[in-house]
C-alpha cells in the first residue's frame, strides 16, 4: 500500500500478532485468508499505526492506534472504518472496508482491516522528482481536485450527515486542540499560548464560512496512493475525519506546500520538487473547482500550523515515554517551534 519502508519480523511487529489476527479473521471472515499470515509495519507515520499483512497470495492492510498514549479521540478505529465504507463509491478513491474490531483483546487494541490498493505514497521531493516537472505538477493538481470530489460530497448522501456537528466547529476545534496540547505538556513552549490565543480572537466570521462537508482533518500528498496514470487511487489516514468547515483540509494543504525540507526531519514535504505548483496555483485550482470563497484563507492555514505543533508535540511527548514504534521520533521535538512560528508569521500576514 504505497512505497514506504515496512519493518518485518518473524513473529510479526511490534502492535500486531500475526496468529492471533489470523485467528479473528479465520472466526469472522472464513476463507478469506487461506494461509499462514505475515505482517509489516509500514513506517513513515507518525500516529496510527499501519501494518500490510498477507497470506502469500492475497494482501490487507491493518490500522490500530498507537501503542501506549492515546490522547482521547484522536485514534477512533470506528470513525476510520466508518468514512472509508461510507465514501466507496463515490468520486472520492478508498479502500475497500473490510472488518471493524473493537475488542483489545485481539491485537491490544481496537484495529481494523480494509483492502490493499495499489500506487505510491510520495513523501518527499526526491521521490518525485523522477515523475519531471510536467507529471509532478499533475500529480499536485490532482490531490487538489481530489480535495473538491470530497468536498462536494453529499454527507446525507452517503449516511454520513450525523458524522459531525458543523455547527461552531471551529470554535470547537480550538478548544479540542487546546485540550490537546495541555494533555501533552512537558516542556515550556514560547509562542503556543499566544497562536491559540491569536486564533481565538480572530475565527472567521460564522456567517461567511464555508457550507460544511466531509473533512479529511490530515490532507496531504503522502495520505494518499498515487497510481501509474497520475491520479489518487486511495486516500487514506481518515482518523481526524468529520464533518466541519472544508477550509481546514484547504488550509492544511497550503501549510504542507509552504515547507521547505529540514535535514533530518521526518515531516513530509515535496515543494522543492521540480514542477510542485505553488501555494497560491493550489488555492486557486481548489477555488476554481469548488466554488467556494477562499478569502480568510490565512486564518484556516495558521490553524493548521497550530495543529501540526499539538500533533508533533503529542508524539514528542510519546518518545519521551518510550512509547513510539520506528525511527527518526527522536527529532520531532526540535520541530514543534518552527510550527508555532510558523502559524504567527501566518497571521501576521492575513
Amino acid at each position: 500500500m504505497g512505497s514506504t519502508s515496512a519493518t518485518r519480523t518473524q513473529d510479526g511487529p511490534p502492535g500486531l500478532d500475526p496468529e492471533r489476527l489470523r485467528a479473528f479473521l479465520d472466526r469472522e471472515r472464513p476463507g478469506l485468508v487461506r494461509g499462514p499470515l505475515t505482517a509489516e509495519l509500514i513506517e513513515g507515520g507518525r500516529s496510527n499505526l499501519t501494518y500490510t499483512v498477507s497470506d502469500g497470495t492475497a494482501r490487507w492492510v491493518v490500522r490500530r492506534p498507537p501503542l501506549g498514549h492515546v490522547l482521547a479521540t484522536a485514534h477512533d478505529m470506528r470513525r476510520e472504518h466508518r468514512v472509508i465504507g461510507a465514501l466507496r463509491g463515490t468520486p472520492v478513491p478508498v479502500p475497500e472496508a473490510l472488518l471493524l474490531c473493537e475488542d483489545e483483546g485481539v491485537i491490544g487494541a481496537p484495529f481494523y482491516v480494509m483492502g490493499f490498493a495499489e500506487g505510491t505514497a510520495y513523501r518527499s521531493a526526491g521521490q518525485l522528482a523522477p515523475l519531471g516537472p510536467e507529471r509532478t505538477r499533475t500529480v499536485v493538481l490532482n490531490l487538489v481536485d481530489t480535495l473538491v470530489a470530497l468536498h462536494a460530497v453529499d454527507p446525507a448522501a452517503v449516511g454520513l450527515a450525523d458524522f459531525g456537528r458543523p455547527e461552531g466547529f471551529l470554535e470547537r476545534q480550538l478548544r479540542r486542540w487546546g485540550q490537546q496540547l495541555d494533555a501533552s505538556r512537558s516542556r515550556e513552549l514560547p509562542g503556543v499560548d499566544a497562536l491559540l490565543a491569536a486564533l481565538s480572537g480572530r475565527l472567521p466570521d460564522a456567517a461567511s464560512s464555508c457550507a460544511p462537508a466531509v473533512v479529511h482533518g490530515d490532507y496531504r500528498l503522502d495520505n494518499v496512493l498515487i497510481g501509474a496514470d497520475d491520479r489518487v487511487t486511495a486516500v487514506l489516514d481518515w482518523e481526524m475525519s468529520t464533518l466541519g468547515d472544508p477550509l481546514t483540509d484547504l488550509g492544511l494543504l497550503v501549510m504542507y506546500s509552504e515547507q521547505r525540507p529540514v535535514p533530518g526531519s521526518p515531516v513530509a514535504t515535496t515543494r522543492d520538487a521540480p514542477g510542485h505548483p505553488r501555494p497560491a496555483e493550489l488555492v486557486e485550482r481548489y477555488a476554481a473547482g469548488s466554488g467556494r470563497d477562499v478569502s480568510a484563507l490565512p486564518w484556516y492555514t495558521a490553524f493548521a500550523y497550530f495543529k501540526l505543533a499539538v500533533i508533533l508535540e503529542g508524539i514528542h511527548y510519546r518518545y519521551t515515554l518510550g512509547q513510539t514504534v520506528g525511527a527518526g521520533f527522536d527529532r520531532i521535538g526540535d520541530l514543534v517551534p518552527r510550527f508555532v512560528e510558523g502559524g504567527l508569521s501566518t497571521l501576521d500576514q492575513g
